[in-house]
Parts: structure tokens; sequence; C-alpha cells
């Protein structure tokens, strides 16, 4: 896969972000690889909480916000653009 491709496919769940992973141009996007894998991970946990009976509201708005901010990573993906996503684009899980 071409970075580009690499890029907005590492923001399509946690397994479009495997493929983009195994498949992809690791090292040209590193940046977004670690994007994707920040908000899939966010994602996984918000959706496990709104199972919780008193957390679950706040899990579901909470998570509408994630939806936008992926959103907005897959935009900057398709741009080409290095800009971090809101609250979640300073945690760095890949070196």
């Amino acid at each position: 896969m071409d970075k580009k491709t690499t890029d907005v496919v590492a923001y399509f769940t946690i397994f479009g972000w495997v493929a983009a992973y195994a498949a992809g141009d690791r090292e040209a996007s590193r940046f977004h690889l670690n994007q994707g894998l920040v908000i899939n991970l966010t994602l996984i946990i918000l959706t496990m909480l709104t199972r919780v009976p008193v957390i679950g509201i706040m899990a579901y708005v909470l998570e509408f916000a994630a939806v936008m901010f992926w959103i907005m990573g897959i935009l900057y993906a398709v741009r080409e653009q290095e800009s971090e996503i809101p609250l979640l684009g300073g945690i760095r899980l890949l070196k």
C-alpha cells in the first residue's frame, strides 16, 4: 500500500489498522497509524463502558465525540495532513 492508502485504512476499525500496519508503508505512515490505533482503542473502551448503567450515558456522549475525532482523523489522512486529533492526539502508543 502507498502512504495515503495506509494512512486512511489505519482509521477503519482495528482490523483495518492491522492490515495497514502489516501491509502498508509503516515508516512513512507512523503518525496516522498511531492516531488510528489510539482512536480505535478509545472507541472500543467507550463502547464497553456504554453497558455500565450509570456511566453508560456519559460514555455515549464521549463516544459521539470520539466518532467526530475519528472522522477528523480520516479527513486529515485523505488530505495528507499530520494534524493531531483533539484530546487524544498527544498519546503515543507507537514509537
